[in-house]
């Protein structure tokens, strides 16, 4: 019996593009091989599959979000991030694990950030001790993708953003020369800098950032 992973492929991949497919791959850098299937198509899909299959009225499902994320095509991993965002609420603590993994697998930015903000932010809101536990460690790790997310999980936190570990994620990759890390120091502290931009401003000011993180980091302020 094919799995609901494997049945969902078989759906997209009657709907593939190969004009679209190389320059949707072209953008993500040729890292992933496309359907071609552009988003408001895919979440169309996608939705009437999850609807067909029942998968919306029973228990998030984290052997489909796997074996999605071990599929190739990547509007498969893309899928798995909306999906897992409809459970979000009924996630548990130990789902952590999941989205590290995902994190670190297949790692780039179109699904690390949607996972960091939309999934990993949520989930420490509501289990507060995941960000000692975990995020605490990402902040350091090797892995870019585990640092970029300690960084921006908190982007949707508003007036609940722990200030302190906000800064001293930043403080402690503030020397990095990537890129992604330079980026997502400049869109934290942007984003922060709507609730307390005098925050914002004393800690540009008083810290030595690259220019990038300086310049996204000071639009709003």
């Amino acid at each position: 019996m094919m799995s609901e992973a494997k049945a969902l492929q078989a759906k997209l991949r009657g709907h593939a593009n190969s004009e679209n497919a190389v320059s949707m791959s072209k953008y993500m850098k040729d890292h992933f091989p496309f359907f071609g299937i552009k988003s408001p198509q895919r979440r169309e899909l996608a939705n009437a599959f999850l609807k067909e299959e029942g998968m919306l009225k029973q228990p998030f499902n984290r052997d489909f979000v796997r074996e999605l994320w071990e599929l190739p095509e990547r509007e498969l991993q893309i899928v798995a991030i909306d999906y897992s965002v409809k459970f979000v609420k009924k996630m548990e603590r130990d789902d952590i694990l999941l989205l590290r993994d995902m994190i670190t697998q297949k790692s780039w930015w179109d699904t690390v950030d949607a996972i960091a903000s939309n999934l990993v932010g949520p989930l420490c809101l509501k289990y507060e001790e995941l960000q000692k536990e975990y995020i605490e460690s990402w902040s350091t790790d090797d892995h870019l993708w585990l640092r970029r997310t300690s960084i921006i999980y908190q982007l949707g936190y508003k007036s609940k953003t722990d200030e302190q570990a906000l800064y001293s994620y930043i403080e402690r990759n503030s020397d990095s020369k990537e890129f992604f890390i330079q980026k997502a120091i400049g869109w934290a502290l942007r984003q922060y800098s709507k609730t307390n931009p005098e925050s914002v401003r004393h800690f540009i000011e008083t810290h030595e950032l690259a220019k990038l993180s300086v310049r996204e980091g000071s639009k709003y302020i």
